[in-house]
C-alpha cells in the first residue's frame, strides 16, 4: 500500500511539475511575429513629457520617434527629421521634417514639436526633465514662469521645417534629441483630450508601433502603426511589455521561454545563467553609474560633509563589484562613467587611493568629529526600490555603515514608489542608478545644478560648480569644455554630494532566436530593428544599411 501511494504521489508530483512548465505565451495571430519582453517595472506614464523611468522611455520610444532617433549601435541618425544644420555661431539648428503621420493618419508637422516644447516647459505640466529642453532659448525663463512659452526657441517655419534657437552652442544636440523629452506629442489630441491623451483608445503615435492595451500589472501591448514611414522594414508584429519586478522569476519565464527578452538580471547568476541557457546573457559596459544621494535639505545629519565623507568612505566597492555582484561592475569613485564622449577623465574622491582599511579609520574619526559615538550612534534608513539585486547591494551597504558605528535601516518601495519618494525628498538616503540620456558628461552632471529641479535628489548646491557648468556651456573649444566639466566634477566629488558605487554593466536576457539586439554604451534597443531568425529573409533589407543611415551619410 505504501508502495502504491509512493508511485501515485510520484506520479502526481511528475504530473504537477509538468503542468507548472507549461510555456504560458498569450496567443499571437496567425502570420503574426510577437515579442513577449520584460521590461522590470510598471509604467507609471507613457507620456514622453512627464515620464521619469528606463522602462517608461524603453515603451515610449518604441511609440514615439523624435528629431533624430537610435539606430541598432545607439548612435543618433534621422528620425522624424532627414536632415540638419547648424548656423555658424552653433545657436541656430533648422531641421527638415519628412513626410510622417500619426498613427491616426494625421501628418506630423514641425508645429507638433513646437507644441510639445511649450509643453514640457510649461511649469503647470511638472515635468521632471523640463531641464533638458531649457536648452532651448528663454526655456528657464518660461519653465520658472518668468516669460511666456511663446518666446520659447523652437519655431515651426512652415510644416516640414523647424527651427531650434539655443541658449547656449550644443554640438551633441543630434545625440539630445533623440531623448524623450524632445519627442513631438500630437497636438491636435493633446489640445482636445488633456493627459486622457495617452490611454489606450486616445494614445497617437509616430512610431513604429501604436498602444492597443494596457492591462495595469498585467502588460502594455502595442501593435505595428501601419503609418509608420518604415512600417515595411519592421519584423515584430505585436509586443507586450511585462513588469518583471522578481528578476529571478523573470529569468525562469525566459528559460521556459515565455518571455523573448527581459532587460536585466541578477549579477551574481551570470555564471549559472551561461551554464543553462548558453547564448541568452548580454552583459555589457553601458554608460551609467550606481549611487546614492543624501538628504540634505531635510536631514540634519547629512548637511554636515563630515558625515557624508565617512558614509562614502566606509563603502567596500571593490567587495561589492568582484564579489557580490560578479557581472563585470567596476567600482566607482567618480559619477561621470567610462566611455563618455567629449570628457577629459581624471576627477575622482579625494580618498579614493585609499586603502579599505584606511577609509574605515578615517571615516570613524570623521563620524566621532561630527559628535557620533557608540553611546550616541548615526541612525539612518536608505530608501530603495524593490529589486533583488538592490536589496543585496544595499545590505552589503548597511553592513559597511555598521562597521563604522552607523545604525542604518532598509525600507523598500515599489520602484515608481520609491523614485516618487526620492522627487518629494521622503527619504534619507536614496539608491538608485543613472543611465546616459546622451552620450556627453552634461548628462550626469547636469543632474547636479543647482537649478535642475526633482532629479537633484540630494539638493546639491554650489555656486562654483553652476559657474563651471555655465562657463563649459559658451566654451566653443572642445577641449577647453571637456577640461571645464572635468573640474566641475571635481568640485562636486570634493563636497560629497553625491556617492557613487559602482559603473553599470547591462544584463539582459535574449534569447538567441532573436535578431538585431546590439549592445551599445546607451543601452537602448528599439524595437524596429528586432526579428526572430527564421523570419530574417522575410526582411532582407538591413537596419544598418536602410533608407536612416543612408541619409545620415549623404548629409
Amino acid at each position: 500500500m505504501r508502495i502504491a501511494s509512493l508511485a501515485l504521489l510520484i506520479a502526481s508530483a511528475a504530473l504537477l511539475v509538468g503542468c507548472q512548465s507549461k510555456v504560458q505565451r498569450p496567443a499571437c495571430p496567425a502570420g503574426h511575429v510577437c515579442l513577449e519582453y520584460g521590461n522590470e517595472v510598471e509604467p507609471l506614464t507613457l507620456d514622453p513629457q512627464t515620464a521619469n523611468l528606463t522602462a517608461e522611455g524603453r515603451v515610449i520610444g518604441d511609440l514615439i520617434m523624435g528629431l533624430t532617433t537610435e539606430a541598432p549601435d545607439g548612435a543618433p541618425m534621422p528620425g522624424m527629421a532627414t536632415a540638419w544644420a547648424a548656423s555658424p555661431d552653433g545657436l541656430t539648428w533648422t531641421f527638415h521634417l519628412r513626410d510622417a503621420k500619426w498613427s491616426d493618419g494625421v501628418a506630423v508637422t514641425a508645429d507638433d514639436f513646437v507644441y510639445a516644447y511649450r509643453r514640457i516647459l510649461d511649469p503647470k505640466t511638472a515635468s521632471i526633465y523640463a531641464y533638458l529642453v531649457t536648452i532651448l532659448k528663454n526655456g528657464q525663463a518660461a519653465n520658472d514662469g518668468k516669460a511666456p512659452l511663446s518666446a520659447v526657441g523652437a519655431r515651426a517655419i512652415d510644416p516640414h521645417t523647424l527651427e531650434l534657437t539655443l541658449e547656449h552652442p550644443a554640438p551633441y544636440l543630434p545625440q539630445i534629441v533623440m531623448h524623450q523629452s524632445f519627442y513631438p506629442v500630437p497636438k491636435h489630441v493633446v489640445e482636445k483630450l488633456g493627459d486622457a491623451w495617452v490611454t489606450p483608445g486616445n494614445y497617437v503615435s509616430n512610431g513604429a508601433y501604436k498602444l492597443t492595451a494596457w492591462k495595469l500589472g498585467d502588460r502594455v501591448q502595442v501593435d505595428k502603426n501601419p503609418n509608420f514611414f518604415d512600417a515595411a522594414h519592421v519584423c515584430v508584429d505585436r509586443i507586450n511589455y511585462y513588469p518583471t519586478t522578481d528578476v529571478v522569476s523573470a529569468e525562469r519565464r525566459v528559460q521556459r521561454g515565455e518571455l523573448d527578452l527581459n532587460t536585466t538580471f541578477q549579477s551574481n547568476r551570470l555564471q549559472r545563467i551561461k551554464q543553462v541557457m548558453p547564448g541568452y546573457a548580454r552583459p555589457a559596459l553601458t554608460l551609467a553609474t550606481t549611487y546614492l544621494s543624501f538628504n540634505t535639505r531635510n536631514v540634519a545629519p547629512l548637511k554636515d560633509i563630515r558625515v557624508r565623507r565617512a558614509l562614502s568612505e566606509a563603502i567596500d566597492r571593490d567587495f561589492i563589484t568582484a564579489k557580490l555582484q560578479r557581472a563585470g561592475q567596476t567600482p566607482a569613485y567618480s559619477f561621470v562613467p567610462p566611455g563618455v564622449a567629449n570628457f577629459a577623465y581624471g576627477a575622482q574622491t579625494a580618498w579614493a587611493r585609499e586603502s579599505f582599511v584606511q577609509r574605515q579609520i578615517e571615516a570613524k574619526a570623521l563620524l566621532a568629529q561630527a559628535g557620533y559615538s557608540a553611546i550616541q550612534p548615526l541612525k539612518l534608513e536608505i530608501k530603495a526600490a524593490s529589486a533583488t539585486e538592490t536589496l543585496l547591494l544595499m545590505e552589503a551597504i548597511q553592513a559597511d555603515w555598521r562597521a563604522i558605528g552607523v545604525e542604518a535601516t532598509i525600507q523598500q518601495n515599489e520602484g515608481q514608489i520609491a523614485f516618487a519618494a526620492y522627487r518629494n525628498r521622503d527619504f534619507q538616503v536614496g539608491a538608485m542608478a543613472w543611465y546616459a540620456d546622451f552620450n556627453d558628461p552634461l548628462t550626469f552632471l547636469g543632474l547636479l545644478k543647482s537649478d535642475t529641479g526633482a532629479q537633484n535628489y540630494g539638493d546639491y548646491k554650489n555656486p562654483a560648480y553652476d559657474a563651471l557648468l555655465a562657463e563649459a556651456d559658451h566654451e566653443p573649444d572642445a577641449g577647453r569644455r571637456a577640461t571645464m566639466l572635468s573640474r566641475a566634477e571635481q568640485t562636486m566629488l570634493d563636497d560629497e554630494g553625491m556617492v557613487p558605487v559602482a559603473v553599470v554593466v547591462s544584463r539582459s536576457l535574449v534569447n538567441p532566436k532573436i535578431t538585431g539586439w546590439v549592445d551599445n554604451p546607451l543601452n537602448i534597443h528599439r524595437a524596429r530593428w528586432l526579428c526572430e531568425t527564421r523570419l530574417v529573409s522575410r526582411f532582407p533589407s538591413s537596419p544598418a544599411s536602410g533608407e536612416g543611415s543612408d541619409e545620415l551619410r549623404n548629409r
